[in-house]
């Protein structure tokens, strides 16, 4: 099959405005669409994440139903030559690096949660090729 990539992922929520506060506020993606008690979505590079609250979306009736609950994880890319600024910039923001993994081949990537306890990954372009 000739996939190019994965255009959108989701995560499960339970505070439309602290999902805004944290990823459009201070990892700045800009915010696309926000659905009052239901969602909102952002920008990331060329995907878009998805923030459902999931009591609503398992209800769903015009769409497949779908929900999740616990500790996601999902990996942010950026420039391998803006790896160490980004992860500057997070700290700067506050927001504490729970974990710094060594891959090898001087590759690492850092974790850290969002305010839902979500775990956040951040790699360097490159790291899986």
């Amino acid at each position: 099959m000739p996939y190019t990539g994965i255009k959108e992922t989701c995560l499960y929520i339970d505070d439309l405005q602290k999902a805004i506060e944290f990823y459009q506020g201070l990892l700045e993606m800009p915010l696309i669409s926000i659905v009052e008690e239901r969602h909102v979505f952002f920008r990331c590079g060329s995907t878009v994440l998805l923030c459902f609250l999931p009591e609503v979306t398992k209800e769903e009736s015009t769409l497949p139903p779908h929900f999740a609950y616990g500790k996601q994880h999902l990996a942010f890319e950026v420039p391998a030559g803006d790896f160490q600024k980004t992860k500057d910039l997070l700290i700067n923001k506050g927001i504490a690096i729970t974990h710094t993994q060594d891959w090898g081949n001087n590759q690492n990537s850092i974790y850290f949660d969002d305010p839902f306890g979500h775990v956040l990954e951040i790699v360097p372009k490159g790291i899986w090729e």
